[in-house]
């Protein structure tokens, strides 16, 4: 994070570096991973803007295509 959105952070008391338990001033990035009984990742969603998220309908399709595989 650039120093100067550090400081703004630090205005709105929001300390990175305390919050992560370390000192680099990093944003996390958000993911969400479905992973099939087979250890083969069937999902994967990941986005750097951590106020996008995508909607729980999404999974379903890949929900769906992985409980029909295991009724076979």
């Amino acid at each position: 994070m650039p120093e100067y959105l550090r400081d703004v952070s630090r205005g709105f008391s929001t300390d990175l570096a305390v919050i992560n338990g370390e000192p680099s001033w990093t944003l996390p990035m958000p993911a969400r991973y479905v992973i099939g009984v087979d250890g083969v990742i069937a999902y994967a969603e990941v986005n750097p803007d951590y106020t996008r998220r995508p909607d729980p309908s999404e999974l379903l399709p890949t929900l769906e295509r992985l409980h029909r595989a295991l009724a076979v």
